[in-house]
């Protein structure tokens, strides 16, 4: 028999086939969780000009140093500057300006008192919003060079780099994207999958099933599990247990012009696994069969020229094939930088058992103690999948280790977000 392949020379066989795939410039209000396909710099300082930070007024700081309530500074307004306007008229000694938050500072200030510091602070007067400008102000606080300014340049400064290419975007970069006038982003297309299960006992959810038969769970899960992480997926239904029904069913999957296909169930030893079988006739398989725990009956090749993976039928090790070899390949086709979700440690609060290969197991990880605690979901049987909705984490035994110690450290990746 064939000896088992080790994940990580599973992994690495997969990932050698893949590379990124074409860009396409998009609008950024669409480009939210995208892969950024070249790295954006600043086109320009921001802010774009020394601004207020606060409503005041502008003025300049040796006029006001000694300022306090008993003794304040009166100065005399010379202009009025709302945000978005730009005012050319000086601030002179013993001179000051009606300053709104994010409206340019003035030439010759160099510095803001709040409006609170003033004779004209909201707590005196029930609404300054409408008042017009007055003739004087009475300054009741002092203020250094600098103060309640922000320089140009503060935040960002020409040239700098703003987004890494590789970076998978968040609202913050699309807003960031739009501070400095992008109205589109080049990012890499979406990896186009094309997905089907496969045997004879599958319906799909809303038809009566009829004895012997179960609801077609993987294609929904997986279809989810793969759109979430950034691909497009073409579901194609679920295959009869006949060698004809597969070949047209991956012909149109072929037909659909995709990146990747992905079937799940028909490649184990049952007598009626003819997924292998029909890859092999019009492609070839690359391995077949991987040390893990679940998902051992995992086969990698292509078909028609098109890369394949083909998952168990069982749910958890379907979903946990797709975590640990489909989702590494999304994510090299779609241009992330790094194709594997991070580790990270935990403490088993009970003691575990595997079988000695590389094994998955369904957890709960909590932070416990300023550190990170495991407790197992129950049942870690391949077809629970209730186990896997309770769990928010898989805790990896390494090939070789059959049993840790409650207190051992043991790597956990998160599947709640990967």
């Amino acid at each position: 028999m064939t000896a088992l392949l080790p994940v990580n020379e599973a992994q690495a066989r997969i990932l050698s086939v893949f590379h990124p795939v074409e860009t396409e410039n998009i609008p950024i209000e669409k480009s939210t969780g995208r892969i950024l396909a070249e790295t954006v710099r600043a086109v320009g300082d921001l802010p774009p000009f020394a601004n207020s930070s606060m409503d005041g007024f502008a003025v300049q700081s040796a006029d006001v140093q000694n300022a306090r309530r008993d003794a304040p500074a009166v100065l005399a307004v010379v202009a009025d500057i709302p945000a978005g306007k730009h005012v050319t008229v000086p601030i002179q000694r013993g001179q000051a300006a009606r300053i709104m938050t994010g409206a340019p500072i003035p030439p010759g200030a160099d510095a803001v008192v709040p409006v609170e510091d003033t004779d004209l602070s909201p707590a005196l007067h029930a609404d300054v919003s409408n008042q017009a400008v007055p003739a004087q102000v009475s300054i009741y606080s002092g203020a250094s060079p600098g103060t309640n300014i922000r320089p140009r340049g503060q935040d960002v400064q020409q040239g700098q780099i703003l987004l890494e290419k590789g970076r998978k975007l968040q609202p913050q970069d699309v807003g960031m994207l739009a501070s400095i006038g992008q109205v589109e982003v080049c990012v890499y297309r979406r990896p186009r999958v094309a997905l089907f299960s496969s045997g004879d006992e599958l319906v799909q959810p809303g038809r009566q099933l009829e004895p012997g038969q179960i609801y077609d769970s993987n294609q929904y899960m997986l279809a989810a599990l793969l759109e979430r992480e950034g691909a497009e997926v073409i579901r194609l239904g679920a295959a009869q247990d006949r060698p004809e029904d597969i070949e047209a069913i991956l012909s149109k999957g072929v037909a659909q012009n995709v990146d990747l296909l992905v079937t799940s169930a028909g490649v184990s030893v049952g007598a009626y696994d003819y997924v292998r079988q029909v890859i092999e006739s019009h492609g070839a398989l690359t391995f077949w069969r991987v040390n893990m725990r679940p998902g051992k009956p995992l086969a990698f090749g292509s078909y028609s020229g098109i890369p394949l993976i083909s998952l168990p039928g069982n749910p958890v090790s379907a979903f946990i094939g797709c975590m640990v070899f489909v989702l590494p390949a999304i994510y090299r086709l779609a241009g992330h930088e790094r194709p594997f979700p991070a580790r990270e440690k935990a403490i088993l609060a009970e003691p575990v058992e595997s079988d000695g290969r590389e094994s998955y197991l369904r957890a709960v990880v909590n932070r416990e103690g300023g550190h990170l605690t495991a407790r197992l979901t129950g049942h870690q049987g391949s077809g629970n999948l209730f186990s896997l909705v309770q769990a928010n984490a898989l805790l990896i035994l390494p090939s070789g280790v059959k049993s840790l110690p409650s207190g051992a450290e043991v790597d956990v990746w998160f599947i709640e977000e990967i």
